[in-house]
């Protein structure tokens, strides 16, 4: 309906009918022509760059991991097909199978014990230490991503082994009837326990550091909303920040363990390997991983013998995209946390 405006009332002669001027319909905004969309659509240079550089970054990892899955296939697949007495290792799969049970074995110790660590010093920093605080303890962490792994190994051999070593013996001698505790204890604390902890040091900062960001992108209201309703700050943390971060923890836990299986020099210079398949954590025989294997072996390989060195590889690559592929599909599950992916 029109809108007449007193005063817009018009009275031409007595007794006529008054004379109404409405107001003009209102003018329709500019439709969108195909020539305005396309000047809007107009890229600027800076952003044309950085999505080619972004796209072709994506583009040359997923390249250099193709190739890199084609020289393990084509390098390995001689140490599968060729016969059994021209292989220096003996058949391949049997000298494979102990060497891929000491890496899953290692890297599961490395994650039973690193990962609640990592998770509670992350809580610590984003929840419970002061802001002075948790800054500096925050750089710290982060710094032991910065030592090299044969300082570790070399920590591992001369400075954890003989200090674990009497708990070795007392838990031998205590617990020896549990199967993971059976003796006889080694002598220099060179197990396999001694490289797990090793590795659980050395996943610390890319856990821990990962984990307090995601505690960190946890929305302020959520907390607030739980702290109001009467929670304590401990039932605040498992109602509203873990499920939130739960995503943000399985990935970083994937990332700690990718560096456990392939770590090489620490553990090799930690264990003192056989070719055997054990669960006993504190003897002197223990198995070996994949990578410190190669590392070892490498450099008096020769034939046959490299190609089955690059096969045990290709298992270890196998082994590492499964593991990936596990934590890619767990963390499907939650997508409406894709902030903590």
């Amino acid at each position: 309906m029109t809108q007449i405006e007193p005063d817009r009332i018009a009275d031409t002669q007595v007794g006529s009918a008054p004379t109404f001027r409405a107001d003009p319909p209102p003018a329709e905004p500019p439709r969108r022509t195909a020539a305005t969309t396309a000047t809007k659509a107009v890229k600027r240079p800076g952003d044309r760059i950085f999505e080619g550089l972004s796209t072709g970054s994506g583009t040359l990892i997923l390249i250099i991991l193709a190739l890199v899955a084609a020289f393990l296939v084509a390098q390995g697949i001689p140490a599968f097909t060729s016969a059994v007495d021209d292989l220096p290792f003996g058949n391949t799969l049997r000298y494979v199978l102990p060497l891929a049970f000491g890496t899953v074995w290692a890297a599961f110790l490395a994650m039973v014990m690193g990962v609640p660590v990592a998770i509670a010093i992350a809580l610590f920093i984003s929840h419970f230490a002061p802001r002075r605080l948790a800054a500096g303890l925050g750089y710290v962490i982060d710094l032991l991503a910065a030592v090299p792994s044969v300082v570790y190994g070399l920590w591992g051999i001369s400075v954890l082994g003989p200090l674990v070593q009497p708990v070795y013996l007392w838990l031998t001698e205590n617990l020896g009837f549990i199967p993971l505790f059976a003796g006889p204890a080694s002598g220099t604390g060179r197990t396999i326990f001694t490289a797990a902890l090793v590795l659980a040091v050395m996943i610390l900062p890319i856990v821990t550091a990962l984990s307090r960001e995601v505690f960190l992108q946890t929305p302020r209201l959520h907390e607030e909303a739980a702290l109001a309703l009467g929670a304590t700050r401990w039932e605040m943390i498992t109602m509203a920040v873990l499920p939130f971060a739960r995503p943000g923890i399985i990935s970083a836990s994937m990332l700690g363990l990718g560096r456990a299986l392939g770590e090489t020099m620490a553990v090799a210079l930690v264990l003192s390997p056989s070719a055997i398949i054990s669960f006993a954590l504190l003897q002197s025989t223990n198995p070996s991983t994949i990578a410190a294997n190669i590392a070892l072996s490498f450099p008096e390989a020769y034939g046959l013998g490299t190609n089955q060195l690059i096969a045990t590889g290709l298992v270890l690559f196998v082994i590492t995209l499964a593991v990936n592929s596990v934590a890619r599909a767990v963390i499907n599950r939650r997508k409406e946390f894709s902030g903590a992916n």
